[in-house]
């Protein structure tokens, strides 16, 4: 299994989410720390500097998110990725990143971060997706998720005889109507609450709709449910 996939798989947070913050910039610490300092169900255990303070803080403290910011001093959040992971028990990482920055994103998703969230997001988009990585959730902002999955799709070769449009993929024809339409609000970055509130339906139940999306598309993440969204022409 890869970090990616066994990060997908981590189960939920019981009790209130213990969270580390890593960016080098105070005044974006600051700003963070007191967000989240008045969020019901949520408390920073550790403020890091640069990534290798972050990779010690989370072995110390155990929290159950890290906010890593991507470029930081001394170890840069791309290289913390793999390390944070590897710990036990491993905190869902979550990259703070700015627009533009979708190569790196895409790294950071590979080596097992659950997601990135855009450094301007509003507080409430901060705590949502605080409280969603706890849960299990992949944390895809909506701002840049465009952005990362036109990378990863210009990334992928296309063979010169495929016919244009694409046939159908058979992964797709698998997927009940309601599951294409969840597939399609992956594809937009939306989180389980979000397709939760815009569908009608509980998140338990959205949980339930990915899990079996994930398992007939052989998708190992959300991102690539989200890349096969897009492929498929589902995402707009």
């Amino acid at each position: 299994m890869t970090p990616a996939a066994e990060a997908s798989v981590r189960g939920p947070v019981s009790g209130p989410v213990r969270v580390l913050l890593a960016d080098d910039e105070e005044m974006i610490r600051r700003g963070v720390e007191m967000i989240l300092s008045h969020a019901e169900g949520i408390e920073v255990v550790a403020e890091a500097v640069n990534g290798e303070e972050a990779v010690a803080l989370a072995a110390e403290h155990r929290p159950d998110v890290a906010l890593v910011d991507i470029r930081m001093p001394v170890l840069d959040g791309l290289a913390a990725v793999p390390r944070l992971v590897a710990l036990d028990p491993a905190p869902r990482v979550v990259m703070l990143t700015t627009f533009g920055d979708d190569q790196n994103v895409l790294r950071a998703l590979r080596d097992g971060a659950a997601g990135f969230l855009l450094k301007d997001e509003g507080p409430q988009e901060l705590i949502s997706a605080v409280r969603a990585a706890a849960a299990g959730d992949s944390v895809l902002s909506p701002g840049v998720t465009a952005s990362v999955i036109h990378r990863m799709l210009t990334a992928t070769p296309t063979p010169a005889s495929t016919p244009s449009p694409a046939a159908p993929d058979p992964r797709i024809a698998s997927l009940t109507e309601r599951e294409r339409e969840v597939l399609a609000m992956l594809g937009q970055g939306l989180s389980n609450a979000d397709i939760g509130r815009a569908l009608g339906i509980g998140v338990g139940t959205v949980k339930t709709h990915v899990g079996s999306i994930l398992d007939k598309t052989d998708s190992t993440s959300r991102v690539q449910a989200a890349l096969l969204a897009h492929q498929a022409g589902l995402a707009h």
